[in-house]
């Protein structure tokens, strides 16, 4: 019987061969959203992009991680303009031109869950859509700089709460990153906020889904009537990028990247 190395409260140090089976799952991860963005153009339906991350992820030998997860419907999780995250796939709603589009995916690989999320706007877009959707990119990778042994999970919401904050937005409090491996959802909780002197100490073997969700308004969010979808408080965009990441002695090294 193999005995799971933990760190404080509760956080499992993945092994090597589990971070083989993470990358795996990861790469299926990528690989979907490649193709969901190929096919997000004008005119398609969010229900039809969820059939197409459905049948690429049985096709690779996995399975979807959302699909019936505390009651989830769909494949994916997408969300269009206003709407931060969970929106769930319907046969009524067709993209459309400028639409700024966030896709969340998580696909499990023999027992093990990859987890990634990107936005993108499709077609032809305004400067304050493509800068949103930068300042939000390029937030993600500040804070996974932060995933290094010894710093504490606050150092990686700080970094992306002052990058973020610095280019004028605000993150989404009311969501965070987690720990991932063989559940969705493993300790520890990842604010996208914070101090970096608190939380609990990163060591080796962590895997963490970083995750910061930008509001171009306020960072206020409302929980819609199908109990799953949250759009910005004002009605202002929001974009959402994600990475699943292992902690390393060598630094952070992103599982969910080509």
């Amino acid at each position: 019987m193999k005995i799971k190395r933990r760190a404080s409260k509760g956080i499992l140090l993945k092994a090597p061969w589990e971070l083989e089976r993470l990358r795996t799952a990861n790469k299926i991860v990528c690989e979907v959203l490649e193709l969901l963005q190929n096919s997000c153009e004008p005119g398609i339906t969010t229900k039809d992009l969820d059939r197409i991350a459905y049948e690429f992820i049985l096709s690779r030998g996995a399975k979807p991680a959302f699909l019936g997860y505390r009651g989830y419907p769909a494949t994916i999780c997408i969300s269009i303009n206003n709407e931060v995250v969970h929106g769930i796939p319907s046969d009524s709603r067709i993209v459309e031109e400028g639409d700024l589009v966030s896709i969340d995916i998580g696909a499990i690989y023999k027992d093990y869950v990859g987890d990634a999320a990107r936005s993108f706007s499709v077609g032809t877009s305004n400067d304050a859509v493509r800068r949103l959707l930068t300042v939000t990119e390029q937030a993600l990778y500040k804070g996974i700089e932060q995933a290094i042994p010894r710093n504490r999970v606050g150092a990686i919401g700080a970094a992306i709460q002052e990058f973020v904050e610095a280019h004028g937005y605000n993150v989404v409090k009311k969501f965070v990153g987690h720990g991932v491996g063989r559940s969705l959802h493993e300790p520890p909780e990842i604010p996208n906020y914070g101090n970096p002197k608190q939380g609990p100490m990163l060591k080796s073997g962590m895997v963490l889904a970083i995750e910061p969700m930008v509001n171009e308004g306020t960072g206020d969010v409302v929980i819609l009537d199908d109990g799953w979808t949250a759009v910005t408080a004002d009605g202002k965009l929001s974009a959402h990028f994600e990475h699943s990441v292992a902690v390393t002695d060598n630094g952070p090294e992103i599982l969910s990247k080509k």
